[in-house]
């Protein structure tokens, strides 16, 4: 596919980092040279210098023969025009950043009117994202599949659990369950599980599963599953407002801590059940006098990677039971993991995942296209939703045949597990005799493998 992205800001590189290495054709238009330059020497991409607003720059990118227009620039205005003109000069798709809260609440209106085929709110989704993680405590990642019929929890491994140092055969055998755990990693060491694994304290595990499945299996497992009441949000960002609007609905009760007045202001408007708090939220006054860290959560959500940092710890040091960070510096984030605090919430990562699962599915609009993905353990297994069609080759066959020594000549690819199925409203965790339907929604868990199509699952 030819892809022209728009804007080589943080969210602009890293897509373009993460298509790269996806065989497709790419061009990298920003209007700061120096913008450019890492992109230019580190990725195979070609690189223009100009605006992506402008007729003659889109031109001379090969707008007229491009597949997809992202614009991710810093502006939603230049994004929705950079669109707009695209579309007009023949890009046959577009995608475009989208930030402000008002403009969000007219999506559908914008995709009519002006033709953006979706719009991507990294804010947006890093309030969903958020808010999944303050329903279930225990675990630093929670993602959805298949409209919520699937959820997949990222948790880490306690001596606690009764899980550790038994094989996942014997461990379902004494707690039967309907979960599978789908991924793990441990010591910088990946796995896609079978039965003979053994977890061990510290591993980081994915257990996918209905939801109410996976409330079950983490009350067998003797987690505190206790609701979140209150919650402490450090800085009045987008993302703030966002989460506050999906939280209250639950009856969450929300204090942001804010230090610029004008801000403050603007937060009371919009959120006249919150308490809005001026002051700086990492002074040691400030915390003691609001007693900020008296709360069931505490979410960093300020601009500066580095205040996070140090309110997280402080946060994951005082026991607040749910510690969530705003971070976008790999090396941030690595430094948070060794302190203990999993649940970091990265907006440019999940803008780019939601994207590159679009250009995966555009890639294959007739197959068993990509639905949903994500990247999981430092991006080293994804987990890609897929509904199978009518022109998968593989329906009504059961898995086990497309195991080594089965009957059917075509095989599993290595480092691939079929992890759940939805059908008709239910949820599969498939065995070997399971067999995959036309309009089955499939939740495949790949390491190192690039799926475009279901079936590309097979040798």
């Amino acid at each position: 596919m030819k892809i022209i992205i728009i804007g080589n800001g943080k969210v602009g590189f890293t897509l373009a980092r993460q298509l790269s290495g996806e065989n497709h054709e790419l061009v990298l238009i920003d209007q700061s040279a120096q913008a450019l330059q890492s992109a230019d020497t580190t990725l195979d991409v070609l690189c223009v210098v100009g605006s992506g607003a402008s007729i003659r720059v889109l031109l001379s990118a090969g707008v007229r023969d491009a597949d997809l227009v992202i614009a991710v620039t810093g502006s939603d205005e230049l994004n929705i025009v950079c669109c707009l003109i695209a579309k007009k000069l023949g890009a046959r798709h577009t995608v475009a950043r989208i930030r402000s809260p008002e403009y969000y609440r007219e999506a559908n209106l914008l995709k009519r009117e002006v033709g953006l085929d979706v719009i991507i709110n990294p804010e947006h989704a890093a309030a969903q994202e958020i808010s999944r993680l303050l329903r279930v405590p225990s675990a630093f990642s929670v993602e959805t599949f298949a409209r919520g019929l699937v959820e997949m929890i990222g948790f880490p491994v306690m001596e606690s659990d009764g899980l550790a140092g038994v094989s996942l055969f014997d461990y379902n055998r004494r707690h039967p369950n309907g979960v599978l755990m789908c991924a793990a990693i441990r010591g910088g060491e990946v796995f896609v599980p079978n039965g003979r694994f053994v977890p061990q304290t510290g591993d980081k595990a994915y257990v996918i599963g209905s939801p109410a499945e996976v409330v079950k299996f983490f009350h067998t497992l003797g987690r505190d599953s206790g609701r979140i009441r209150q919650i402490t949000v450090l800085g009045g960002s987008k993302i703030a407002t966002y989460l506050t609007w999906a939280v209250e609905k639950v009856g969450m009760k929300v204090r942001i801590v804010e230090q610029q007045e004008d801000r403050c202001r603007d937060l009371a408007e919009r959120l006249p059940n919150s308490l809005i708090i001026h002051g700086d939220g990492t002074d040691s006054a400030t915390i003691e006098e609001e007693n900020l860290l008296d709360t069931d959560a505490f979410i960093a959500l300020t601009d500066r990677d580095e205040e996070n940092l140090l309110m997280a710890m402080t946060a994951q040091k005082q026991g607040v039971k749910k510690v969530i960070a705003k971070m976008n510096r790999p090396n941030y984030m690595e430094m948070m993991r060794e302190f203990g605090v999993d649940s970091i919430i990265s907006p440019k990562d999940i803008t780019a995942y939601r994207i590159s699962a679009y250009v995966r599915a555009i890639a294959n609009s007739q197959g068993s296209a990509v639905e949903n993905m994500y990247k999981l353990l430092g991006g080293d297994i994804e987990a890609v939703e897929f509904t199978a069609t009518a022109a998968t080759s593989f329906l009504d066959t059961p898995l086990k045949d497309m195991n080594p020594g089965g009957k059917n000549p075509r095989r599993l690819k290595d480092g691939l597990l079929v992890a759940a199925i939805a059908r008709e409203g239910q949820t599969i965790i498939p065995d070997g005799n399971t067999r995959i339907l036309a309009g089955d929604r499939v939740i495949v868990m790949a390491k190192h493998l690039f799926l475009q199509n279901l079936d590309d699952i097979l040798q």
